[in-house]
């Protein structure tokens, strides 16, 4: 049991050294989630917003609230049973 104390002092530099090194290494740039900002200028085109066209759109779901009686939902694939 002497050597107990030294050995409980070296676990606990053991661990602090580990811990230093993921905050380390969190801390190193990875690769950047998002769009390039030469990227931007193409993925703000009209054909590539999810509603290209707002008026059709809205004509649309006008639409479909007056034959069914529903409204919204229409960004959502799945049934109408629950199994998305």
């Amino acid at each position: 049991m002497n050597g107990w104390p030294h050995r409980s002092r070296r676990l606990v530099l053991h661990l602090l050294l580990t811990l230093l090194a993921f905050e380390l290494a969190g801390c190193a740039e990875g690769p950047r989630l998002g769009a390039k900002p030469w990227d931007r200028g193409e993925l703000a085109r009209r054909c590539m917003r999810f509603d290209g066209y707002p008026l059709e759109a809205g004509i649309d779901d006008h639409v479909y609230f007056s034959k069914e009686a529903s409204s919204g939902g229409g960004g959502f694939a799945g049934g109408g049973c629950g199994c998305n």
